[in-house]
C-alpha cells in the first residue's frame, strides 16, 4: 500500500447523498478479487449509457454526458467531494479498490457508512470527514473555479484551499499511523514477523508432535 502523507489534487464532485456501494461498483464486477483492474468501472451506471459487464473494454462505450467524472474539467482528479452518507450499502471492499484504481487518493464527505470507511484505510484512501457546512463550501468553490485543487496533510490533519482556507479533520491515531506508514493488515502483521517465527520455534520444541505431520505434507 503507498503511503499517504501530505496529497495536493485536482477535486471532482460527487454532489449527492447516500451514494451506495452499488453504485461505486456494480455487483456485476464483483467476481474479481484481484483488487486491479475496477477504475475503468468506478460509477459504472453513471459514466456510461449502456450495461457494463465483466472484462468488457470500456475505451468505446457512450459516455454520459452530465456525469461530471466526463467533464474534461475533472479528468485527472484525486480527490472526491461528496455527500453525507457515502459508501453505504454492501460491505464489498471493490468499492474502495475502484476508488483507489481510479485514482482517487482522498474523499471527503460529511459522513461516510462505517464498514466503508474502514476499508478505505486498509486500502490507501483517505477518507476524511469534514462539516456539512464546510464541505457546502468547497462545492461553491469546486463549480466557480476550474481546476480546483486542495491540500491535504495527513500529518497536521488538515486541508488547504487555494485562497489560504484551512479546515482541520479528526482522524483516529493508529489508523493515522497505518496510512503514514502504508501498512494494510499484511503490513502490520509482517511488521511483527521475528515474534511470530520466535513464538514458531518455541512452540515446535515444546510440541514437536504437532508438527510432524505438517512437515511431511510439506515435503509432498
Amino acid at each position: 500500500m503507498t503511503p499517504f502523507s501530505h496529497h495536493e489534487g485536482l477535486v471532482a464532485p460527487m454532489d449527492r447523498a447516500n451514494v451506495d456501494t452499488d453504485l461505486i461498483i456494480p455487483k456485476q464486477f464483483l467476481k474479481s478479487i484481484k483488487r486491479t483492474g475496477f477504475g475503468p468501472n468506478l460509477f459504472d451506471d453513471l459514466r456510461y449509457l449502456d450495461e457494463g459487464q465483466p472484462g468488457a473494454d470500456c475505451s468505446g462505450r457512450p459516455l454520459n454526458p452530465d456525469f461530471p467524472l466526463n467533464f474534461p474539467r475533472y479528468q485527472g482528479a484525486t480527490i472526491l467531494l461528496a455527500r453525507e452518507n457515502f459508501g453505504c450499502g454492501s460491505s464489498r471492499e471493490h468499492a474502495p479498490w475502484a476508488l483507489a484504481d481510479y485514482g482517487f487518493r482522498v474523499i471527503i464527505a460529511p459522513s461516510f457508512a462505517d464498514i466503508f470507511y474502514n476499508n478505505c484505510f486498509k486500502n490507501g484512501v483517505l477518507p476524511l470527514v469534514l462539516t456539512a457546512e464546510q464541505v457546502d463550501t468547497l462545492f461553491a468553490s469546486v463549480y466557480a473555479h476550474e481546476g480546483f485543487t486542495l491540500e491535504v496533510d495527513l500529518r497536521s490533519q488538515r486541508v488547504m484551499t487555494p485562497a489560504g482556507d484551512v479546515f482541520s479533520f479528526e482522524v483516529d491515531a493508529f489508523r493515522k499511523q497505518r496510512m503514514l506508514e502504508g501498512l494494510d493488515d499484511i503490513g502490520m502483521t509482517l511488521k511483527s514477523a521475528d515474534t511470530i517465527r520466535r513464538f514458531e520455534a518455541q512452540w515446535r520444541q515444546r510440541s514437536p508432535w504437532l508438527f510432524g505431520s505438517l512437515d511431511t505434507a510439506a515435503e509432498r
